[in-house]
């Protein structure tokens, strides 16, 4: 691989993904306040959190990334940069742009502040790298469509540092600019509402003769991108000079980003020969489409698209094998748990869902309460998976990042106590506001200070080494 720190980053769209992303090993986040933001339903942060996002990311040495990516109207600027100013304030490391306008009034007004062009901007080659260069951005999202060879030609031609996304959800428009949600759903893409028309089914017309010349593709799901997933194939990407490698699903549950960040952190670290089968289930499980290797890997044509559904179609797990009055019988391919939640194909081509009870073995027959329009030989997926959640929840609910410290601790009666901290190159000094006194009845021990000061709870720090100077007869408060 090309000799350069690759960042991996990773979707927020709550304090609860924030800690699945961080904790689970991203280098980076990106998320979206409650202002200009392209993903207008997610629940974005508001001021507040914005600020302890930046505080919670900073503490473990990850950068955070905020969208202010839709066109601006002139009678927002003002609104806009006030929003920045405060951005800019809290420390956030980067912003995520699409406005041309907004980008040439911030580098003057914020000149140190970074900048990265968003994918709406579309750019796809090195004329329109160079453009952003010059214009002081220091970053570029490239457009999903640009191949590997245009991503190193761009790498080779510019000083740009240059991102690119690896997994998740894929438009079917070109690089994000759809006006199809603003024609048929009133809605803009662009302005961070967009209605998914790509996710609804269609039918080819011929208008000249009145019919459907195609019966196979009527009310099918033509629009419908799979999801990306490049899992295996990172190697590939990072040798083409991208920088930053970028997972999206802003408007996606917790527990698949711990799931998607986790397996490609150990594709990052170990290898792509450490990903095992159980790896590769995890992530269809956790939210698929089918899925694609992109445009960015040329992969084109029929396999690019989710025909027959646009939702979440999990993992096959077994087929109807009899149906009575009751029941319907289910052969397993692969084993279930309680908690899990499974669909099963419909007559009309649909699917109809539900919650197992109970668990049982790969092998073996499960009956369930007899749904209508279900057939002998209907395929059955599990679309949840209770272990699998509980997992990726427990991957990021106690705090995991934990860095070592040193500690001098001085306490000499009739003096402040002092404390010097190292972490690093980094050190800190602290006294008391009052002087120790000398103890009356019960004196400090060094077991007592020492248990006391080790007690950092959910900090990210742990006490590697400490001196403790102890005058003996002292007292002062433990708390």
């Amino acid at each position: 691989m090309l000799n350069k720190k690759v960042e991996l980053l990773a979707p927020v769209g709550s304090m609860e993904s924030l800690y699945a992303a961080i904790q689970n090993g991203s280098d980076a986040v990106y998320l979206g306040g409650k202002l200009f933001s392209a993903r207008h339903y997610a629940h974005n942060f508001d001021y507040e959190e914005l600020k302890l996002a930046v505080e919670y990311a900073h503490l473990r040495d990850v950068k955070v990334y905020v969208t202010v990516n839709i066109l601006i109207d002139d009678e927002e600027m003002k609104e806009t940069l006030d929003y920045i100013k405060y951005l800019y304030e809290v420390d956030v490391d980067g912003l995520i742009i699409q406005d041309l306008g907004l980008a040439y009034l911030l580098r003057k007004i914020f000149p140190d502040f970074e900048l990265h062009g968003s994918t709406q901007m579309t750019v796809n080659n090195l004329p329109g790298a160079v453009f952003l260069e010059k214009l002081g951005l220091k970053r570029i999202v490239l457009a999903r469509e640009t191949p590997l060879q245009e991503i190193n030609s761009i790498y080779n031609g510019t000083d740009i540092e240059l991102e690119g996304f690896i997994h998740g959800a894929l438009c079917g428009c070109y690089s994000g600019q759809c006006l199809m949600s603003s024609i048929l759903g009133g809605r803009s893409g662009n302005r961070g509402k967009c209605a998914q028309p790509c996710r609804m089914p269609y039918s080819i017309i011929d208008y000249n003769k009145g019919n459907l010349p195609f019966k196979e593709w009527n009310g099918k799901y033509l629009l419908s991108p799979k999801d990306l997933n490049t899992l295996e194939y990172i190697d590939d990407i990072i040798n083409s000079g991208v920088v930053s490698l970028k997972i999206e699903g802003r408007m996606k549950r917790p527990e698949y980003v711990a799931a998607v960040v986790k397996n490609y952190r150990k594709a990052l670290d170990l290898g792509i020969n450490s990903i095992t089968e159980r790896d590769k289930k995890d992530i269809t499980q956790i939210f698929n489409r089918g899925f694609t290797k992109g445009i960015m890997l040329r992969d084109f044509g029929r396999d690019f698209i989710s025909f027959e559904r646009p939702d979440n179609r999990g993992i096959l797990i077994g087929e109807v094998i009899r149906i009575d009055k009751k029941y319907v019988y289910i052969k397993l391919y692969e084993s279930v748990e309680e908690g899990d939640g499974i669909e099963l194909e419909t007559v009309k081509g649909g699917y109809v869902g539900t919650m197992l009870s109970f668990s049982a073995d790969k092998g073996s027959t499960i009956k369930i309460d007899n749904v209508s329009n279900v057939l002998v030989a209907s395929r059955v997926y599990k679309t949840s998976s209770s272990k699998l959640l509980r997992k990726a929840k427990e991957s990021f609910e106690n705090e995991k990042i934990k860095y070592p410290i040193d500690m001098k601790v001085i306490i000499s009666i009739g003096k402040p106590a002092k404390m010097i901290v190292k972490y690093g190159d980094n050190m800190v000094e602290a006294e008391t506001d009052f002087v120790v006194e000398r103890a009356e009845r019960v004196a400090l021990t060094e077991e007592k200070v020492i248990n006391q000061l080790s007690k950092l709870n959910d900090t990210v720090y742990y006490i590697d080494d400490i001196v403790l100077e102890l005058e003996e007869g002292s007292f002062m408060p433990v708390k």
